[in-house]
């Protein structure tokens, strides 16, 4: 009877053995966890994470800035009233009244209403007694005909809109690479706590099952020792492995947020995604998307051609400004507030005006030359930057691609050691009960396959962060 007991006990102990390997490895999701996706993880993280709010931000920094911008186009309207009594005598009493509405072609339209009085007031401030009204334009025929520093600045802050945007994905993408690269350490930690968590289970089996064996005098009282370090050793593993763990779910607890920057824990019943979603493959051509893509979306790219473009408006106003200012106004005079119908006739018109006319230019044009020419090195710098920034992108690409490809390789040599591991671990267990080998070289095979999936599982993760970061080089961090 003891005998059956003990052959029942031997076989359950090989059966159990024989679990142990790359099938056995793979963690079942208990019904009551909760498995976060790195879709549903890039999800959270972008809906209310600091940094994202921060990029969220500058795009609506860019757009008031272009508000400001605008706002050198507002119509102002100024009243101005001078009065001066002395003695009892009124030396003068001045109102003026102006209305002036800066268009984008460069001229201004005006309009006002002036009215004055007084003894010693000065003869070329005359008004009459229901006072003078006008209505004009100022038009510049030199600098500032095509473009001036208004027009200018707008310009630039439309292409500030679009470097807002770049620099917005660029903060964007920072964030989703570290976050993906912290999911997936996560991922490694807890297959490798379920690993040596079975192992362990395995392990105090035999402890138990070789304790039982020596009582009947089958195994040496060494055994016992041998069986009890490996579970010992196999209790340090899960110990760093439970460590590792936990240190990584914190770390991806901290790219979590709630609403109003408030922070947000992960339940320790919350697990990644164990569906092997980290050896998602690419298409062939692939890398010749990724490069098109890193050519024309890449956010670095974007913002050198963006403040190429910037710097292409600021050489035109330089250039603008090498020419004379020469400006010309013209206001037609009516002495009442309203506008009479006839004012815009020729016969009034010719009769009832106020022209004027300005000329400047500087002798040496110093300042205007070294403008010039400061703005075409600095788009000498900018195309400079240009070519070494694409350099550097096309070769990073490049270089995670190999990387990836590489992985790739060795993740399929990787699982071949895991099962030949495996089988020369099953032969070393039928030895063993067949009294032809040693706890000790059974404990020595199954470490060894332990081993071998602990680095598979390990290119795994290399594989997935090296997926990750192809697509950040190419600039295009998609949620998969």
């Amino acid at each position: 009877m003891k005998n059956i007991q003990l052959y029942m006990l031997q076989l359950v102990l090989v059966l159990g053995l024989l679990v142990l390997g790359l099938s056995s490895a793979k963690a079942q999701t208990p019904d009551s966890v909760q498995v976060l996706t790195l879709q549903d993880f890039h999800r959270l993280v972008l809906q209310n994470h600091p940094v994202a709010s921060q990029a969220a931000l500058l795009t609506e920094q860019a757009r008031q800035e272009l508000r400001m911008a605008r706002g050198s186009l507002d119509p102002v309207i100024s009243s101005k009233i001078y009065r001066k009594e002395y003695n009892g005598k009124e030396y003068y009493h001045l109102w003026n009244n102006t209305l002036e509405i800066p268009t984008w072609f460069g001229f201004d339209l005006k309009a006002g209403y002036d009215q004055t009085r007084g003894q010693y007031l000065n003869p070329e401030n005359n008004t009459p007694a229901g006072g003078l009204s006008f209505a004009g334009v100022s038009v510049p025929l030199g600098q500032g005909l095509f473009i001036d520093q208004r027009r200018a600045t707008i310009k630039q802050a439309v292409l500030l809109q679009d470097i807002a945007e770049a620099e917005r994905v660029k903060l964007i993408n920072k964030l989703l690479l570290q976050a993906t690269k912290d999911y997936w350490d996560w991922l490694l930690y807890y297959r490798e706590m379920q690993l040596y968590r079975e192992a362990l289970e395995l392990a105090d089996f035999r402890l138990k099952s070789v304790r039982i064996r020596v009582r009947e005098g089958d195994l040496a009282a060494i055994d016992t020792i041998e069986a009890l370090t490996e579970v010992q050793n196999r209790q340090v593993l899960v110990q760093q492995a439970q460590l590792s763990y936990n240190n990584a779910r914190l770390t991806v607890a901290t790219h979590l947020w709630a609403e109003n920057a408030v922070p947000l824990e992960l339940q320790e019943r919350t697990i990644p995604a164990l569906t092997g979603s980290e050896l998602t493959t690419l298409p062939q051509d692939s890398m010749q998307q990724l490069l098109e893509i890193a050519k024309t979306n890449h956010p670095d790219l974007r913002k050198i051609n963006l403040k190429g473009q910037q710097l292409q408006v600021e050489q035109r106003l330089a250039t603008e400004k090498l020419k004379p200012k020469l400006n010309v106004e013209y206001n037609v005079l009516q002495k009442d507030f309203y506008l009479r119908p006839d004012a815009f006739e020729r016969q009034y018109l010719g009769a009832n005006y106020k022209l004027g006319m300005s000329f400047n230019v500087p002798l040496f044009l110093r300042e205007e030359r070294g403008k010039l020419q400061l703005t075409k090195a600095k788009q000498q710098a900018n195309n400079l930057e240009l070519q070494q920034t694409t350099r550097e992108i096309e070769n990073s690409l490049l270089a995670a691609f190999n990387d990836w490809e590489a992985l790739a390789s060795q993740i399929k040599l990787q699982e071949q050691m895991v099962e030949n591991a495996n089988k020369l671990r099953n032969g070393e267990v039928i030895r063993f009960q067949n009294g032809e080998s040693s706890l000790f070289l059974v404990n020595s095979r199954e470490a060894k396959l332990l081993e071998s999936q602990q680095k598979l599982y390990s290119l795994r993760t290399k594989y997935a962060k090296a997926k990750t970061l192809l697509y950040w080089s190419a600039g295009n961090m998609v949620v998969e």
